[in-house]
């Protein structure tokens, strides 16, 4: 699908962006927007932690100021968890890629893990999922015979401690893992990871009632696919921002909604479509490498504030009335390294200064600024597309 934009249709955009303001405000309960948070050890290793402005100290207390109430911690440091206490913030941890093979072989190393990041803190420390291991088939395949196990070890552990509430699941990333984006409903899980690791992980997250975890970039796969309007992306309503689904009907008109729903339709393919979705990644970078033209504080802020109203919409996606459980924002600070090819890349809604980036409310409290916004941000577009 191509898109074009020329003056003349501009005002009808406006007109349509305006009556966008009175749609209804929300009615149900709304999926849960966190952010992940990363306390960079290297860069700090000289500082006082007491005043490190990055540090879990003031990260609190910054978190309960943008009213945030769910926190993603990639590294899940034992002493970060431990400052979460009694903030009631919920966290989600992490195992690293590098400690699935031991605790697979022994129930024992998964008890070791959760006596040291856990145990001491829970309940204080609000620890509501763990992930084992985080997109472990960017790479390679060598851990997929490792990962159920270590999950299964994982959860046998938090049973003998006698803790039910936490869930236990893995992440993995949208691209490695999905045939296409588009359209949802001929979305499958690639192979021969579908087969052999996704299928009887799905059983697993089934029989536990855990959630499927997912990193879902739309920046990506918008950069991958060069028909998609960077409207359709960044949540922007105008009556030419849609893609149809012939094979079900259904109009999508922002591609992280068809990104979701393909993930879903997989599910359902696999035989398992009702397991909740708990979105750990997802966010558009304020600046990039040269290529990244549109990696920009504009796009970036337009993103996220379009995320956030989205999900304070109550809508959900069309393929599921509830949408996402849950969805972190990447990131919470600038990181001043990167590895690979997003050595570039700046992901964070705050300076590590703690200087906010961008006007974003979180508490799903203001939809009509949000939506104002969002009406802006057309005129952010075309001001924009007209310099090109």
């Amino acid at each position: 699908m191509s898109f074009s934009l020329n003056p003349a249709s501009f005002f009808s955009l406006f007109l349509f962006s305006l009556s966008f303001l009175s749609l209804p405000g929300r009615t149900s309960s709304l999926p849960v927007v966190g952010i992940t948070y990363t306390h960079e050890h290297d860069r700090d290793h000289d500082r006082d932690h007491d005043h490190d402005r990055t540090g879990p100290n003031y990260v609190v207390s910054t978190l309960h100021s943008l009213r945030l109430s769910a926190v993603r911690l990639p590294e899940s440091d034992p002493s970060v968890v431990r400052d979460f206490s009694y903030s009631n913030i919920s966290l989600l941890l992490n195992i690293p890629n590098s400690l699935i093979p031991a605790i697979a072989s022994n129930r024992s190393n998964a008890l070791r893990w959760l006596y040291h990041h856990v145990i001491p803190f829970y309940p204080r420390s609000k620890v509501s999922t763990i992930s084992v291991g985080n997109d472990i088939l960017d790479n390679s395949f060598d851990l997929a015979d490792f990962l159920l196990p270590a999950m299964r070890n994982v959860h046998l552990g938090l049973r003998d401690l006698g803790i039910h509430k936490i869930s236990v699941s893995t992440t993995f990333s949208f691209i490695n893992i999905m045939t296409t984006s588009f359209p949802p409903s001929a979305a499958e899980f690639q192979e021969p990871a579908a087969e052999l690791l996704i299928k009887p992980l799905l059983q697993f997250l089934d029989d536990t009632n855990s959630s499927f975890l997912i990193n879902l970039y739309p920046y990506n796969v918008y950069r991958l696919n060069s028909e998609i309007p960077i409207g359709f992306a960044l949540f922007q309503q105008h009556p030419f921002n849609y893609r149809d689904d012939a094979t079900t009907g259904v109009r999508y008109r922002n591609l992280f909604d068809m990104m979701v729903d393909s993930l879903i339709s997989a599910m359902a393919v696999a035989g398992h479509e009702n397991i909740p979705v708990i979105v750990t990644e997802t966010g558009w970078p304020s600046s990039g490498d040269a290529s990244e033209m549109d990696a920009s504080p504009a796009y970036a802020e337009m993103y996220i504030n379009g995320l956030v109203s989205h999900l304070s919409s109550s809508l959900g996606t069309p393929l599921r009335r509830e949408g996402v459980a849950e969805a972190y924002i990447y990131e919470l600070f600038d990181r001043e390294t990167r590895q690979g090819t997003e050595s570039g890349r700046r992901w964070g809604i705050m300076y590590p200064n703690l200087t906010k980036k961008y006007n974003i409310a979180f508490s799903g409290s203001d939809t009509t600024g949000y939506r104002v916004k969002m009406a802006g941000g057309l005129f952010t577009i075309f001001a924009l597309w007209l310099l090109q």
